[in-house]
């Protein structure tokens, strides 16, 4: 893995989760992941920036809040990062 790609990842869900983004109880839209980085690994498994699959990256313009939190906690734990921390940094 990329370390300046987990490094990215955890900076974007550390700024993330200080909107409050990650709140059980917000209702603040749930940012894009993607960080720019847009290339599938060698094995097609994931994307080498932000860590989610294809049909992850599929679903997300139409996900709903729950289903785009669900997406970031497997990316992160994809990336080997904590889960995103509610109102506090995710790294």
């Amino acid at each position: 893995m990329d370390s300046n790609a987990i490094q990215l990842i955890a900076e974007r869900a550390q700024a993330s989760s200080a909107t409050g983004c990650f709140d059980a109880q917000s209702d603040a839209a749930v940012p894009s992941p993607c960080i720019g980085v847009c290339r599938m690994a060698a094995d097609g498994s994931q994307c080498e920036g932000c860590f989610r699959t294809l049909d992850e990256i599929r679903v997300w313009s139409t996900a709903g809040r729950a289903q785009r939190l669900a997406i970031w906690g497997r990316l992160l734990q994809r990336a080997g990062l904590p889960p995103p921390a509610a109102g506090s940094a995710a790294s």
